[in-house]
């Protein structure tokens, strides 16, 4: 979700696994070990994306595809899928964050002890985001 070149997700791979590497030895069991993955690669995830926005680019648009959507398997629900990404792309950085862990099945207490929040928070944000995601694919494009 934090990039649509294939090029900058292995970077992002990368450089989570190093920072993962770095951080080990402040590991100090508190939380579970893959909540304590998660929050690092969500937070190395965030700041590369703020850091390629602050500072664009140039690029070649010969044979860039402009729509950062994933395409959708063929189907009856292929077009409402590549709605559903359309709008997530729209989303900011941390309600994709919250879309992320949902649609990976993660429990209102994982989120919370991911995101550094509290549970009751996670379900504010969460109800925010759907709606905010309803309003997304009820406007037109």
């Amino acid at each position: 979700m934090y990039c649509t070149d294939a090029d900058d997700r292995q970077d992002l791979y990368q450089e989570i696994v190093l920072q993962l590497w770095r951080t080990w030895p402040s590991y100090q069991g508190r939380a579970k070990f893959s909540t304590w993955l998660y929050r690092v690669a969500l937070n190395v995830a965030i700041s590369s994306l703020r850091q390629r926005t602050r500072t664009p680019r140039a690029e070649h648009f010969g044979d860039v595809v402009l729509d950062v959507a994933p395409p959708p398997d063929t189907g009856p629900d292929a077009e409402d899928l590549g709605q559903l990404y359309h709008a997530i792309e729209r989303l900011s950085d941390v309600e994709k964050a919250f879309v992320l862990l949902y649609l990976e099945e993660h429990t209102y207490e994982e989120m919370a002890d991911i995101l550094g929040i509290t549970q009751n928070n996670v379900r504010v944000k969460m109800h925010r985001v759907q709606d905010k995601l309803r309003h997304l694919l009820t406007q037109p494009a």
